[in-house]
């Protein structure tokens, strides 16, 4: 063997024993070699937000590359770089880099929508789909036909719940593409959308009119039986005159229970009504009496047993007295329970509160009775 042959062998195995028991001082880490692998640019699966030129000038060169080209080079790094975002389901950073690619006003008109048109796509996953319609339909400005463009303005119109509109684009869009699948079931959706909602739309019109005319009937009712009403119910300033009657709201306002007087299919009046006993501090609430009906007659159904509250059973249909309190005068009136609701709230000094008609009951000359009454304006009953 050649001697400088045998020298270059020697030196060749000097160096393999040295490279065995040298680590090579760049090597990656092998706990964290995936972390240090995507610190590479070419390599990375994210790039950074902000990049410093100073500490990687290896990323702002390859910025560089990428934006600093003429309007429709920019335009088209900053598209692919917001679909690589989109990818990511990262829709605020595409936006970002589609708003950036539409502010470079390139002439290419078909990136410029298909930039608007990819912006209205993430401002849809976000559920700005006002916003989103407003690119779709800069988009379409730009390339009328373009069917992503009609696709996302009419799903866009669904979501708004603009049901006409959506059925516009969908029939622009079908005159290009008469078989598209996405633009056909949007269509039928929208379709059947607008049916539900006009639909709707007149049954909620019917239920008006027929508030409407209840309201009315009632009026009528009040006014021809001229029951009158708190005084408080009115405005500050107004006044009511005798035989007149208020807004329905205030005089059909509901109670705790949501019950509310109305007409029966016979034309008669049913009123929620209120029972308060001072003495115990209780009360008793009929959702529907009738007009017709006398207070002695549910005085009977209420007191046919003793109620829990009545300790000394004391309160028995035939030993009460009825009264109702004129607030406006601050004197109370005695009614007469042989008498039907209808004739006790048509006595000149009886107003009807909150929609409510309320009576006391007391026990006839009841020690409570006599001293809740000593320092108040009454008029009772005559004798019999």
């Amino acid at each position: 063997m050649d001697p400088k042959d045998q020298e270059e062998d020697l030196n060749m195995e000097q160096f393999m024993e040295k490279f065995k028991t040298q680590k090579y001082k760049g090597a990656f880490n092998e706990d964290s070699w995936e972390e240090e692998f995507d610190k590479i640019p070419m390599f990375m699966k994210k790039a950074p937000s902000e990049i410093d030129p100073k500490k990687a000038p290896e990323l702002a060169c390859l910025q560089s590359i990428l934006f600093d080209g003429d309007p429709e080079e920019q335009a088209k790094s900053y598209k692919d770089e917001g679909n690589e975002y989109f990818k990511e389901k990262d829709y605020n950073k595409a936006i970002t880099s589609y708003t950036e690619g539409i502010k470079k006003n390139c002439k290419d008109q078909e990136l410029n929508a298909i930039l608007y048109t990819n912006r209205a796509a993430a401002q849809f996953y976000l559920g700005n789909y006002r916003s989103a319609l407003n690119d779709a339909t800069a988009a379409r400005k730009l390339k009328p036909d373009h069917l992503k463009a009609v696709i996302r303005g009419a799903l866009c119109c669904v979501e708004i719940k603009n049901y006409t509109e959506a059925l516009k684009w969908c029939d622009e869009g079908l005159k290009f593409n008469p078989n598209e699948k996405k633009l056909l079931e949007t269509r039928a959706k929208a379709d059947k959308l607008l049916r539900a909602a006009e639909r709707d739309v007149r049954k909620m019109r019917q239920a008006e009119k027929k508030k409407k005319a209840q309201k009315e009937a009632l009026r009528f009712a009040f006014k021809d039986r001229r029951i009158r009403f708190h005084q408080q119910a009115l405005g500050e300033e107004e006044e009511q005159e005798e035989g007149t009657i208020l807004p329905f709201d205030a005089v059909s306002s509901e109670n705790a229970t949501g019950a509310q007087v109305y007409l029966d299919e016979n034309g008669r009046l049913n009123w929620p009504v209120l029972f308060l006993y001072p003495e115990h501090r209780q009360t008793d609430f009929i959702s529907a009496f009738h007009e017709d009906s006398r207070l002695i007659d549910h005085l009977n159904a209420m007191f046919a047993e003793s109620p829990p509250w009545d300790e000394d059973q004391k309160y028995h249909s035939q030993s009460l007295e009825i009264y109702f309190e004129d607030e406006e005068s601050q004197s109370f009136y005695q009614v007469n329970p042989e008498a039907t609701l209808l004739e006790a709230m048509q006595h000149r000094r009886f107003r009807v509160k909150a929609g409510t008609p309320s009576f006391l009951l007391f026990v006839t000359q009841s020690p409570f009775c006599i001293n809740y009454f000593s320092s108040k304006r009454v008029y009772r009953l005559p004798s019999a």
